[in-house]
């Protein structure tokens, strides 16, 4: 299933702001670190939305290995 996105043509508030903290020299090691941290967020900021869709519409496991075994 596509999702689509919409297309963005200027910086929000905060964007130029981290632009601006980082605009500096950065080794690839902190670049690396900044971005697991990022990544670690987003992470927990979705796993977060799916418990609760998964809350509100009283998906079992059951019904996940229902779905995933299904011939439909």
């Amino acid at each position: 299933m596509a999702i689509a996105q919409k297309s963005h043509t200027e910086l929000n508030a905060i964007q130029v702001s981290l632009l601006r903290l980082f605009n500096r020299p950065m080794s690839e090691k902190n670049t690396l670190t900044l971005k697991r941290l990022l990544v670690n967020h987003f992470s927990d900021l979705l796993k977060e939305e799916v418990t609760d869709v998964l809350d509100k519409k009283g998906y079992t496991q059951m019904d996940f290995d229902e779905m995933l075994n299904s011939n439909d």
